[in-house]
């Protein structure tokens, strides 16, 4: 019974203890830690996630030259990077509006100094950002899950996908600003756990707490930050938010320690070192992204100080007052971007596959014996994957209230970061590939619906290998989904009738 029932055994006589003086008694109760501890298949699991890359990569970059035509907005950003190999800078012409900085544009150059200025040069880094994407989604879900496994069917939901199949085989910038977002989490993830674990090291933790001096992960994490800002500015909704919670977790590990004033703690302690990894560390990346910018004679917007000279702010360098006007201009654009397209969509919508975009549909094609043949590009979610989304969020959000699970709460503030940021100006023109960087976050709220669904390491033998078949099952169901729709997804040819099977919904069309 002793055993069974601590509490109720018999103590015996004990020394009084003696408070050491660097605490303050009473201690408040430890907090039992919600966080899974990593399996014991460090090396093994490396493996698994990097063959699970390659094969991504290869399913990326089969047929991707095809077609050699510029898709929707390969208009602009393989047009842009060529212009930065030949002049170090975006071409300041008056028919067009740059509004997006360079670093996303600057690695489609680097696929065309590769490959040349052709649709194989400027689509192949976007194939690589993909299936990096997917190895760093299977780490960041076995680290949230302590799971190999669940890690892995994170990354092969991440890669049967046909959106991010689709964005990773076009010159867009998105599939840059996914992969950013996911690498900053996923640092800012082992940040949590490397002082959560060097926290629990110490054997007396003083009241106020230790230094924990630099902390690499986390600077890391400001610089992807950074990376992921200086390709679009929708980054900056992650960095905010995955800031914020960094602090929550930094005052949970105090907290755990039996530190008695836990926020007091995190701002003496935590709050310095985030400002600079988490504040200037992006800030420095994001303005080096502009170094063509500033070395450019001719830059969109650099002579804006020179011929404004009487401007506030006069003793900041001319440079810097023509960049911050750009900015303005940039932000003012995107803030009254509301000219109607064929192929808009709205954030409720992109749950459901609402409004995919059609990327390419030759007309006139015909085969031999003169029938009509279809060749469909459309950049769309695998059904079967997305209309998971909504429910999954709703169980995500059951085990926020009531587990207070940490891993479904970093990836609720993914969602609310990459998803319900999106509806602060509902009257802007959007499109379903402004998902990108939160679809990763939506296959980890699946992927711990699906860890439900196989239950605890400690439940019922027979009940567990149910729940794994249930979850195979359903594997199986998107890639034959995924199969299923594969054609429209790369243009390849097709009957009408075919086709026609393909398109479920009329908003498809």
């Amino acid at each position: 019974m002793a055993v069974l029932a601590p509490e109720r055994a018999d103590p015996g006589p004990r020394e009084p203890e003696t408070p050491s003086p660097s605490r303050r008694w009473p201690l408040p109760r430890p907090q039992r830690d919600r966080t899974p501890p990593l399996p014991d298949d460090g090396r093994l699991s490396w493996v698994l996630a990097t063959v699970l890359g390659v094969v991504t990569l290869a399913s990326r970059l089969w047929g991707i030259s095809y077609p050699s035509d510029k898709l929707f907005d390969e208009a602009y950003y393989p047009t842009e990077a060529h212009e930065i190999l030949t002049w170090g800078f975006e071409y300041n012409r008056g028919y067009s509006f740059i509004v997006h900085p360079p670093l996303g544009k600057l690695l489609i150059a680097a696929g065309e100094q590769l490959f040349g200025y052709n649709s194989f040069g400027w689509r192949f880094p976007s194939a690589v950002a993909g299936a990096v994407a997917v190895v760093i989604l299977t780490r960041l879900a076995r680290r949230l899950t302590g799971s190999t496994l669940l890690g892995l069917v994170a990354g092969l939901l991440l890669a049967l996908d046909g959106f991010s199949f689709s964005l990773s085989r076009i010159g867009l910038l998105d599939a840059f600003l996914q992969v950013f977002v996911v690498a900053a989490v996923a640092c800012l993830v082992v940040d949590r756990d490397r002082v959560r674990a060097r926290v629990r090291a110490m054997s007396d933790v003083p009241a106020s707490g230790f230094r924990l001096g630099p902390r690499g992960w986390r600077i890391a994490a400001g610089f992807l930050f950074g990376c992921a800002c200086a390709v679009k500015w929708s980054g900056i909704w992650f960095l905010a938010f995955f800031a914020v919670l960094s602090l929550f977790w930094d005052r949970a590990a105090w907290r755990e320690a039996g530190v008695p004033r836990p926020t007091r703690t995190v701002l003496r302690r935590g709050l310095p070192g985030a400002v600079w990894a988490l504040g200037a560390v992006p800030v420095l990346t994001y303005l080096a992204s502009f170094t063509g910018w500033f070395l450019g004679e001719t830059s969109q917007g650099k002579a804006w100080a020179q011929q404004h000279p009487d401007t506030a702010f006069g003793f900041v360098p001319d440079a810097l007052r023509s960049l911050w006007h750009e900015h303005a201009q940039w932000l003012r654009f995107h803030n009254g971007l509301s000219t109607p397209h064929p192929w808009e969509s709205g954030p409720w919508s992109w749950l459901v596959d609402g409004r995919p975009i059609l990327l390419w549909n030759p007309q006139g094609l015909t085969d031999p014996a003169g029938g009509q043949v279809i060749r469909y590009i459309l950049m769309i979610g695998t059904p079967t994957l997305w209309f998971a989304f909504a429910p999954a969020t709703l169980w995500l959000i059951w085990r926020v209230v009531g587990r207070r699970d940490p891993a479904a709460i970093t990836v609720a503030v993914g969602i609310a970061a990459g998803w319900l940021t999106w509806f602060i100006n509902p009257e802007r023109t959007m499109f379903i590939f402004y998902m990108a960087p939160v679809v990763p976050f939506f296959v980890l709220a699946v992927t711990l619906a699906l860890q439900d669904v196989i239950g605890r390491p400690g439940a019922d033998p027979f009940r567990r290998q149910v729940g794994l078949g249930a979850v195979c099952l359903y594997l199986a169901l998107v890639a034959a989904t995924f199969v299923f729709f594969y054609p429209v997804l790369t243009g390849e040819p097709l009957s009408h009738a075919e086709w026609l099977r393909r398109m479920w919904f009329p908003s498809w069309f």
